[in-house]
């Protein structure tokens, strides 16, 4: 058996009501050698027993299914027994939303399914499932709390006893010359969710390149404005940047910011694939070290893969200070420890301590151009 033949393969359950998907995903996942399918269920019932009886390291889950829907089994799964998980979704604004309530919950990532012509078109993703799997199984997965609740629809705004800010001194910014760009990719939308979270409503304008397919991009935007006390929107070509604004890519364009006289404006492109990825991050960062230059800061958050970490480079060669989130908070250290190796980062940070560290640096340096206006 594959197992006997690769005992270090990595062990899939895959859970779906669909008997045409099990059937797909197990032929896809199974032609690789690093991955071997345990097991398959059509229910959350018989995917508990399995779970059990078959310890799998990695699960696939189908947001819809029959008697208790994926999210719910996921959030059981996570209180009781954390591991990696990545969500099955349909590309509609319905499944945008409940996947994005299944990344709160804990899922490490997920792959959409086609809608028409499942066989042929689910079969194209073959790379993407494979490289999603594997990079789950690495993952670094967090039981969920026994107070967890659903977040279906837009986000309510964190707990104060679950957040421990610190003390800032009042901020009163004038001018929309800092801008905060921060790009992220798997373990990304809970990420920045909790750096938005943290920002006050005069906060300079914040630019965000997250990798995301285009039919979440907006959803996600919405979930976060109610998070938030910034106003947070999904851009638009030509959208002015204006502090106390945050503006997310849209999931098929890459976001540049552009300069006009001494303002800042988005302008999308519909250029190719950079890094395999369209938002870049690169191509967001590179446009800020050209436009914004010493006046930016940088952020790069948990993701798989290195995209953003030469744009981030451009960004300190122009002056711009920058930070990673630490391995430790990441679900996966690609994107920072990329960026972290070829020496783009003036620090490394835990995710609780990047909104904190962003916010001192806007202050330092208005207080740095008061004294010398």
């Amino acid at each position: 058996m594959a197992a006997q033949k690769n005992p270090t393969a990595i062990k899939v359950l895959i859970i779906d009501d669909s008997a045409l998907v099990r059937e797909l995903l197990t032929s896809i996942l199974s032609s690789d050698p690093g991955i071997v399918v345990v097991g398959s269920a059509p229910d959350a019932y018989i995917a508990r027993e399995k779970i059990k009886a078959l310890n799998p390291d990695v699960v696939t889950l189908d947001v819809e299914m029959p008697k208790m829907d994926g999210v719910q089994f996921l959030r059981n799964l996570m209180r009781l027994r954390p591991m990696p998980v990545v969500m099955c979704s349909s590309l509609t604004e319905k499944g945008a939303d409940v996947t994005l309530s299944a990344l709160e919950l804990g899922a490490v990532d997920f792959v959409t399914k086609p809608k028409i012509d499942l066989a042929h078109t689910l079969e194209d993703y073959s790379a993407e499932i494979i490289g999603k799997v594997k990079v789950a199984a690495r993952a670094r997965v967090r039981a969920l709390g026994a107070d967890a609740k659903s977040t279906s629809g837009a986000p309510s705004r964190p707990d104060a006893s679950g957040v421990a800010p610190v003390a800032r001194a009042p901020m009163r910014f004038k001018t929309t010359d800092q801008i905060i760009a921060i790009g992220a990719s798997t373990g990304g939308t809970e990420a920045i969710r909790e750096v938005l979270c943290r920002m006050p409503p005069d906060a300079p304008g914040i630019v965000i390149s997250q990798h995301i397919p285009a039919a979440f991009s907006r959803p996600f935007a919405e979930r976060m404005n109610g998070c938030s006390q910034m106003t947070v929107h999904q851009a638009e070509h030509g959208q002015l940047i204006m502090p106390g604004h945050a503006y997310i890519a849209p999931g098929d364009r890459h976001l540049i910011v552009e300069r006009d006289g001494a303002r800042y404006r988005c302008h999308l492109s519909d250029g190719p694939t950079v890094n395999h990825h369209k938002p870049s991050v690169d191509v967001m960062f590179r446009s800020v070290a050209n436009n914004v230059g010493p006046n930016a800061i940088g952020v790069m958050l948990t993701g798989m893969g290195a995209d953003g970490a030469k744009g981030m480079l451009e960004m300190r060669e122009a002056g711009a200070r920058n930070l990673a989130q630490d391995e430790n908070t990441s679900v996966v250290w690609g994107m920072p420890g990329s960026a972290v190796q070829i020496g783009a980062v003036d620090v490394v940070v835990p995710l609780s301590a990047v909104a904190d560290t962003v916010l001192r640096w806007v202050i330092e340096r208005e207080s740095r151009a008061a004294a010398t206006a």
